[in-house]
């Protein structure tokens, strides 16, 4: 069985590596792709954290970018991460410049919090700050964080910076990083079908057709397009950790889609063909 999309606390998921291992292997996860927000840190403890066991570890992140204003997150599978590593800095550099900037707008509407100390290759976004207004007691959910203050255009909001999703796409691919559009269906910034074809001519491989948001009449349209243009699919739970008190309606669990691996081998099969040197693979935008 097989989870494409998973989050550990070296971005914004509520598992170490090594908890989020061991809760995929007891709900039956064979393959697991570590996908945390702009950083692969989280990479060498869950293969640590396997040991013997039988789990296979798929080197991931998900890429924060902006397309038609608003934000995009592209999925990049099995990269080459001394390529990688450097650019993310920049990246992992502007996500904490965005949460003090949303930080100093609640202090502002006089809600005062700290975030705990973090390694400088996390990523801290939206839910470490929702967290830590519902520790300071200012809110009962994290959910209720993101409706007043910190969902998009509310007011402690802050928008990423311009790093375009062509820039993001054409990043990855450079790195050996085969690209995935992620829950296409949650993007707010046009209809899927006139995005993607954007997104193909700037070099797009894939998209995550599977997702707890989609619908399956919206995951059938996804398989339609991914056969139209010739994409590979992919699919996961998003999962982000066991739901918060006061946050169950939005939880995800580990397993809950079913995919079997038959997704694993296109993606691999995509992912030599593209850190070939005998092939060329030039974006298209």
């Amino acid at each position: 069985m097989l989870e494409l999309h998973c989050h550990t606390t070296h971005s914004d998921g509520t598992l170490t590596p090594q908890a989020l291992v061991d809760h995929a292997i007891a709900a039956g996860v064979t393959v697991l792709a570590i996908t945390d927000h702009d950083t692969v840190s989280g990479w060498d403890e869950a293969i640590a954290a396997v040991g013997d066991r039988s789990l296979e570890i798929v080197p991931g992140l998900e890429l924060s970018t902006i397309h038609n204003g608003r934000s995009m997150h592209i999925l990049g599978f099995y990269p080459d991460r001394q390529q990688l590593e450097p650019p993310l800095r920049d990246r992992l550099l502007e996500r904490h410049h965005r949460a003090a900037k949303m930080i100093a707008k609640l202090a502002e509407l006089g809600f005062a919090i700290e975030l705990p100390p973090t390694a400088d290759n996390t990523a801290p976004g939206r839910p470490h700050i929702a967290a830590a207004m519902v520790s300071a007691g200012y809110a009962q959910s994290i959910q209720e964080v993101f409706d007043r203050w910190l969902g998009e255009y509310k007011p402690a909001y802050v928008e990423y910076d311009s790093f375009s999703a062509t820039e993001g796409i054409q990043l990855l691919r450079r790195c050996g990083a085969v690209p995935v559009w992620a829950h296409p269906y949650l993007f707010r910034g046009g209809p899927v079908e006139s995005v993607l074809p954007e997104l193909v001519n700037a070099g797009l491989m894939g998209v995550e057709v599977y997702h707890p948001s989609h619908s399956a009449s919206q995951s059938r349209i996804l398989e339609e397009l991914c056969e139209q243009y010739g994409l590979l699919k992919t699919g996961g739970s998003d999962y982000h950790g066991p739901a918060p008190v006061g946050n169950g309606s939005n939880a995800t669990t580990l397993n809950q889609l079913k995919l079997t691996d038959r997704l694993l081998i296109p993606l691999k099969r995509a992912a030599a063909e593209l850190r070939s040197p005998a092939k060329v693979h030039p974006a298209r935008a």
